[in-house]
């Protein structure tokens, strides 16, 4: 006999939506009537307890923090999860940890098996809108952001580096050095830091110059390689992450673009490569192990009364790979 027991990902399959609607329609959220049927009939035929959904939720909880990631993978993350291990370890709380691929659904997905394994507790750097969390905020699971915020969700704390003055400081290093073709290579959820960059270059930006990948370090390359290809003139590139920098170093080296005396670089996160690239890439660090370690405290304070965000703060270390426009002999 098969006694798995049915999951929101079953009821999303054979209602032929996707599972944040599954989510958002069982935790009472909005959907079109015709979908809210689809949901409600294809649930009832395969007979899904939603057990974290229900009302008994306080009473089947069996503790412990979900830790919702992009990348398990990626040096970033990985110090953000060890700040949450370290704390959770100290507080004797399991941690339950899921990589969302930054892929909405794969996130919405997860949300929904935590709540079914009745977690008390979620960190997690969001990759979709706030729709997604309305399940786990209408359950009462305490929820906290780390890195970044969902969109439209003000009423979850977070714990975040300082974004703006990142790229600020960034773009005035890069001007001061005398460059006007600044590009950024940017990736997913990094609304606040593209906004923080046009601003920041005001009258100089260049939106062909503005460079959005996806999630993988196929599309970051592919993002890297189509940008300097299409645009031979830019100067300076500012990468929004170690995944993006890695890509246009790579991009660079087999277009024979030299740093820094062709194009300067600088690259948010400080990860152990970036000292070891020759030149060694300057960067943007974040705090990435405090990030994880302050969300975890502030989850297991219960989060606020009202929420509050936590600011951590950037640092520009200045390394080899940027140098002023007018000491470049290059042709470019």
């Amino acid at each position: 006999m098969n006694m798995r027991r049915t999951t929101i990902k079953d009821v999303a399959g054979a209602a032929g939506v996707g599972v944040a609607t599954v989510s958002r329609v069982l935790s009472g959220g909005s959907a079109s009537p015709e979908t809210r049927e689809r949901v409600l009939t294809a649930a009832a035929q395969l007979d899904y307890r939603p057990s974290a959904l229900g009302r008994n939720l306080r009473q089947r909880r069996s503790g412990g923090i979900g830790l919702l990631l992009p990348d398990i993978t990626d040096t970033f993350y990985g110090r953000v999860a060890d700040g949450v291990l370290a704390c959770a370890r100290s507080a004797g709380e399991p941690v339950i940890v899921g990589a969302t691929g930054d892929d909405p659904e794969s996130e919405a997905e997860l949300i929904g098996t935590l709540l079914e394994q009745g977690v008390d507790r979620v960190i997690a750097v969001p990759s979709g809108d706030g729709d997604s969390w309305a399940p786990t905020l209408r359950a009462g699971v305490v929820t906290v952001f780390a890195h970044r915020i969902a969109a439209g969700r003000d009423d979850v704390p977070a714990v975040v580096a300082d974004d703006r003055a990142g790229v600020r400081t960034a773009v005035d290093y890069l001007t001061g050095l005398g460059h006007r073709r600044i590009a950024y290579l940017g990736g997913p959820g990094q609304g606040q830091r593209l906004a923080v960059f046009r601003q920041a270059l005001g009258p100089l930006v260049d939106e062909e110059l503005i460079v959005v990948a996806r999630g993988s370090r196929d599309s970051a390359y592919a993002a890297a390689a189509g940008l300097f290809q299409h645009r031979p003139d830019l100067t300076a590139v500012l990468a929004g992450g170690n995944l993006l920098g890695e890509a246009a170093v790579l991009a660079a080296r087999e277009l024979d673009l030299r740093i820094p005396r062709d194009l300067s670089m600088i690259m948010f996160d400080d990860v152990p490569w970036a000292e070891l690239c020759s030149p060694p890439l300057t960067v943007i660090a974040q705090p990435a192990r405090d990030i994880g370690y302050r969300a975890a405290e502030l989850v297991l304070r219960g989060g606020a009364r009202r929420p509050r965000g936590v600011l951590l703060p950037t640092e520009l270390i200045v390394r080899g790979s940027c140098a002023a426009r007018g000491t470049s002999r290059s042709p470019r």
